[in-house]
């Protein structure tokens, strides 16, 4: 099912994973917000729009209306001991900039992104309070874990996705998908030994491990996830060392050591850390995706993004289930 007739707004915008996965669909981009400036600018690079700033400072009725709300909110600890459960507590925090908004556009659909660990922060109560405010708006919820390795990029990033349907679409069962895409190795997504030349790092202190067995299963795959084969110095975070038949570890915005933001990988006899290009390959970005030209804050970028290749397999069963919604209630 196509979305050409869907108008979304874009929020927390940062570089456009969700504007990726959903102008794949056909959906139209009315609003987008993200208080970065270097984001802001690999946003318009790429979308010829350039995103508004900080979501707090913006009224509700100027936004223009829309259907859908995609939203990948950053995670702030939400602090609600001791308070009410529902919209009161997610006052002060970036989520009531959500809420706010569609209580009130009202769009049909919200697809909202946040890291792993959301689902079980302060144990459980966090999403628990996430889940009563929307349902209190008039939503029914759904929401999973997916880890981006099943989805056709080798990358692990384990990500959770909530779903939220207005109640009058009449929509009572929405399933996640498992996977998008077929088997990955992270060595398919890889630029040449002469491109990642300045990103080679000869130390002293490299461990490798003497023997480590990578086979594939029965159907010819290589481990559908990151495999160890050394580390530098202690083997701290940014100083593991991965084999490339294998998948990447989980980019990220701040990590530390000598493998910071990509960890290292022992490609063709050297050790390296990625490139930004391929940390754009294996978050699910085109290959004619506009990098921002400082190689840092590309590394911070895609650290922070949401990997396109699920949100498109998302899209697709959303799609789905609000064609079959509207058989059903014609």
């Amino acid at each position: 099912m196509s979305l050409t007739n869907i108008k979304y707004i874009d929020l927390f915008a940062g570089i456009g994973g969700f504007h990726q996965a959903m102008s794949s669909f056909g959906a139209q981009c009315v609003f987008a917000s993200e208080w970065d400036k270097d984001c802001q600018d690999t946003y318009e690079a790429n979308y010829e729009m350039r995103p508004f700033g900080d979501i707090t400072q913006i009224e509700a009725d100027e936004i223009p209306s829309h259907d859908i709300i995609c939203a990948g909110f950053p995670c702030q600890a939400f602090s609600i001991s001791g308070k009410q459960k529902g919209f009161e507590d997610t006052r002060g925090t970036l989520f009531f900039d959500v809420v706010r908004i569609a209580s009130y556009h009202k769009p049909k659909v919200m697809i909202l992104e946040n890291v792993k660990n959301f689902e079980k922060h302060d144990g459980g109560k966090t999403l628990s309070v996430v889940k009563e405010t929307l349902q209190e708006l008039g939503y029914t919820i759904f929401h999973k874990v997916l880890n981006a390795s099943h989805f056709g990029v080798p990358q692990k990033r384990e990500r959770i996705f909530i779903v939220a349907f207005r109640e009058d679409l009449g929509i009572r069962d929405f399933t996640f998908p498992s996977s998008y895409g077929g088997a990955t190795t992270l060595s398919e997504f890889l630029l040449s030994a002469a491109e990642t030349e300045s990103l080679v790092i000869n130390r002293k202190d490299i461990i490798l491990k003497e023997k480590v067995a990578i086979g594939t299963d029965m159907f010819g795959e290589y481990p559908q996830k990151p495999i160890r084969v050394g580390i530098v110095n202690k083997g701290g975070q940014g100083e593991r060392i991965y084999n490339p038949l294998g998948h990447a570890i989980t980019l990220s915005a701040y990590g530390g050591g000598v493998g910071a933001k990509t960890g290292l990988y022992m490609v063709d006899g050297v050790i390296r850390r990625l490139a930004p290009r391929e940390c754009m390959r294996i978050t699910g970005f085109p290959e004619d995706f506009i990098l921002h030209l400082n190689r840092n804050v590309s590394y911070r970028q895609f650290g922070n993004s949401v990997v396109v290749n699920v949100l498109k397999a998302i899209i697709q069963e959303l799609s789905n289930t609000l064609r079959l919604a509207k058989q059903n209630n014609p």
